[in-house]
């Protein structure tokens, strides 16, 4: 009886510990999209959790949530998509110029917005850009601002191409680890914001970085750098995440590591809500898929979708982890 007891008090903790089943993980994340605060609060929504290989659950949350196929901007979420592109282009080996362009380092920080036909250089160089020029104040500091990949792709040779010319180049760059028929399209010759995309299309892009089908697999959380001006002053001027938390920066993609409640994942949430990450362990990817244009100027940030979308994403990748309903 004694040695029978032991071995029950030494299995324990092994069976604390043990993965939940998938069907717990579903069932638990289901939950925590369709009722869990944050979540009711960015509806409607499609979301969905997956590994390398295949989406493992999924579901539209609230009424008339948009379908997996269904295209959207994703604005700041076509950042990530185009440090894959830049990874591809250059094979994984960036140059120090590339890493500095996609830390947002670059000091070219004085963009604002592309008019629907403009080329990437004549948007770069209009003066509501202020003429492409560079901001010594910025240079070597991080500044969340959309004008560093769009100097890198005129560098990148770019510059002539409007919205189409623009999506086909970077459709072609992916071409060889995503198929011929994955599909991204630009609204504006804007790499770090104008991308249109579906769930169904970016899950493909996060199952082949995963997987490392993609080079910038290999470069998830590289060379990443602080983002908040509170934490660091020295080294960033301004960050869309709010104050109260401190990520950092790759290429092209955050890092959700802020000590107190980060948990190491990698994303690019998008200003009109769509959130799409891939787990700190590279084992899950996910994304919660909507277009929400109310709330993305306040000056509130738990009102601005991005951040509505990360906190309803968190709740839904914490319960995949550990399989516990959250409503």
């Amino acid at each position: 009886m004694r040695c029978a007891t032991l071995a029950l008090l030494t299995a324990a903790p092994l069976l604390a510990h043990a993965d939940p089943t998938p069907a717990q993980r579903a069932t638990a994340a289901r939950l925590a999209a369709e009722k869990s605060a944050a979540c009711v609060a960015a509806q409607p929504f499609y979301w969905e959790v997956g590994n390398a290989k295949e989406p493992l659950a999924g579901g539209k949350a609230g009424d008339g949530a948009p379908e997996r196929g269904t295209e959207m901007a994703i604005a700041s979420a076509s950042k990530w998509i185009y440090a894959g592109f830049v990874a591809e282009r250059r094979q994984g080996q960036l140059t120090a110029e590339d890493v500095r362009f996609l830390h947002f380092k670059s000091g070219y920080t004085n963009f604002r917005a592309c008019r629907p036909g403009q080329s990437v250089a004549a948007c770069q160089d209009s003066l509501i850009n202020g003429r492409g020029r560079q901001n010594t104040a910025t240079e070597d500091r991080f500044d969340y601002n959309g004008g560093h990949m769009q100097q890198h792709a005129v560098v990148m040779g770019l510059g002539a191409f409007g919205p189409d010319g623009l999506a086909l180049a970077v459709r072609q760059a992916l071409a060889l680890a995503l198929g011929g028929d994955w599909r991204f399209d630009y609204s504006h010759a804007q790499p770090a914001g104008g991308g249109r995309s579906s769930a169904a299309d970016y899950s493909r892009f996060l199952r082949a970085a995963m997987g490392e089908q993609l080079q910038i697999g290999r470069l998830l959380g590289a060379h990443a750098v602080c983002t908040n001006p509170q934490t660091c002053p020295r080294e960033a001027v301004k960050t869309p995440i709010p104050a109260t938390e401190s990520w950092h920066y790759s290429i092209g993609h955050w890092v959700e590591d802020d000590p107190q409640v980060g948990d190491g994942a990698f994303s690019s949430p998008g200003a009109f809500g769509f959130y799409p990450w891939i787990s700190a362990d590279k084992r899950f990817y996910g994304l919660v898929a909507r277009e929400q244009r109310h709330g993305v100027m306040s000056g509130d940030p738990s009102d601005k979708p991005a951040i509505a979308s990360v906190a309803c994403g968190h709740e839904i990748r914490a319960a995949w982890m550990d399989g516990r309903p959250r409503p």
